[in-house]
């Protein structure tokens, strides 16, 4: 009792032990060192998200929107298909290999990205490779989160979960940051003929993608070492460093685990980051249609709203280590998914103002005469502002005004992380004490292929429909969603409480 006690106070990020000696620190050591990887995940995907268009158009002045949502995407293409098979490798492997293997992968992607300028031809095909390597490498996030799951025991796994969860928002943040500081070296930046790298703004943030991808591979080499634990935080010998008959599992654990479970957590988490990957893409060309707003104020509102969600989202990581102990993890899954629908909801369109449109003369309040002729901005810039004639719903659609736009991002700000990290708290539980690394793996296959899909989703039925059929669409899903929660909410329990062990 004293160690389940123990257990229940047990605050990740000092590393206090559960039972004492060397075994709890070096595990500690190691989960911080998963914490560290799961960051750098995260900063390899935004540390360059915001420069990928100029430098895009920069190496081919013929490459168009169009084939920067391949390149976009392709981050989470590669991730898809690498995750199942990294996790594979982690259940039958010491997780150094994989982590070592994917980090690597990582590095060079990077540094292929930073040449992809270099080539006489082809250069976007290049650029899209670069990317989808990136995502390969990116697929070790099965492998920190089955490594999460098995070296912490029961009562200590949602609040790691929400550590981790708190480093991949951390991540999220300082990408964009770390791009903007870098954005002083200028388009032409630094030669170094040696070795035929120009350093630039576009290039200095994959390569200190790069620098502390090396970091994390000496990281994974010095510090981390395999540990496991079962359900109470006793110490198991890893599976990954024997034969199964020598864990003290119960050898029908695999066959055990509740199938059904697994699918309905797999199909809640794809539609968790399906949601999110939505929400992400179609924040600039919304706000732009309904508020008129230009690019640069586009770039730079949005880029102070997600950074303002990011830090909201750590904050509501440390409150859900605190409440999921009182009120456990299935209610607070419930309550994120029914915040995400109140947050889509408020977004629907109403009333009778228009917004302004581009290239028109308009009444705000009135429905707008259109003529197809452009007019000259009202402003000094040269740059169009308003919702696009060319998008017919722009005629009929009313405002979304900016104090919806603003409610709907603190409510999405709130429910996305609380569902993020309770979705794979709970999966991690449901599969119980067994390797986890491929479960892992599809889960996060499922992710990315929620990221690849909700980007071309939106972007469809926004411009041809506008926003109150994608955001109807969008709320629909989310009802559904919470459906199939109520429905299986009896079934998404731990793997020991299952069994009565605990």
């Amino acid at each position: 009792m004293s160690l389940v006690k123990s257990d229940e106070n047990t605050p990740l990020l000092r590393g206090d032990i559960t039972s004492g000696g060397d075994a709890d620190r070096s595990r500690w050591r190691s989960i911080r060192v998963m914490y560290f990887t799961m960051f750098l995940s995260s900063v390899g995907f935004t540390i360059v998200i915001t420069s990928i268009w100029p430098y895009l158009k920069k190496i081919d002045e013929s490459a168009d929107a169009s084939f920067l949502g391949w390149v976009v995407a392709a981050y989470s293409l590669g991730q898809m298909v690498a995750s199942p098979l990294f996790g594979l490798w982690s259940n039958h492997r010491p997780r150094r290999e994989p982590l070592i293997c994917s980090i690597f992968i990582n590095v060079s992607a990077n540094i292929y990205y930073a040449y992809v300028y270099l080539p006489p031809s082809h250069k976007t095909i290049h650029m899209l490779l670069a990317r989808t390597f990136v995502g390969i490498g990116a697929g070790n996030v099965a492998v920190v989160r089955s490594y999460v799951a098995g070296a912490t025991s029961l009562k200590e796994r949602t609040s790691a979960m929400a550590n981790m969860s708190a480093c991949q928002a951390l991540g999220f943040i300082l990408g964009p940051a770390l791009q903007a500081a870098l954005s002083f070296i200028g388009e032409t930046g630094v030669s170094v003929n040696v070795i035929q790298l120009q350093v630039n703004m576009y290039t200095a943030p994959a390569l200190l993608a790069a620098c502390l991808g090396i970091i994390n591979i000496l990281l994974v080499i010095l510090v981390l070492r395999e540990h496991g634990v079962d359900d109470h935080g006793n110490h198991i010998r890893a599976i990954n460093y024997t034969s199964e008959e020598q864990v003290d599992v119960a050898p029908e654990a695999e066959d055990d685990i509740d199938q059904i479970a697994v699918f309905a957590s797999n199909v809640l988490f794809f539609v968790i980051l399906f949601i999110f990957a939505v929400f992400e893409t179609i924040s600039t060309p919304l706000s732009m249609d309904m508020f008129a707003w230009t690019r640069k104020e586009a770039v730079l509102y949005n880029g102070i709203i997600l950074a303002a969600i990011g830090f909201e989202s750590i904050l509501v990581f440390v409150v859900v280590k605190v409440v999921s102990a009182r009120v456990g993890d299935r209610p607070l899954l419930l309550g994120g998914l029914i915040l995400i629908f109140a947050g889509f909801f408020i977004l629907l369109p109403w009333g009778n103002q228009y917004p302004k449109i581009q290239w028109a003369d308009i009444q705000n309040n009135t429905m707008p005469a259109i003529r197809l002729a452009p007019t000259s901005p009202s402003n000094t810039s040269l740059e169009h502002t308003g919702c696009p004639y060319e998008q017919a719903w722009c005629l009929f659609t009313p405002v979304i005004h900016l104090a919806q736009y603003i409610t709907s991002d603190i409510l999405i700000g709130v429910g996305y992380p609380t569902c993020n990290v309770m979705s794979y708290t709970l999966y991690s539980k449901i599969l119980g004490p067994k390797p986890q690394g491929v479960y892992m793996g599809w889960l996060t296959a499922s992710g990315s292929g929620a990221r690849t899909l909700g980007p071309v989703f939106v972007s469809h039925v926004y411009t041809i429909l506008g926003p109150r059929w994608a955001f109807t669409v969008i709320c629909g899903i989310v009802l559904a969603a919470i459906v199939l929660l109520s429905a299986m909410y009896k079934r998404l329990v731990a793997f020991s409480v299952r069994h009565g062990r605990i």
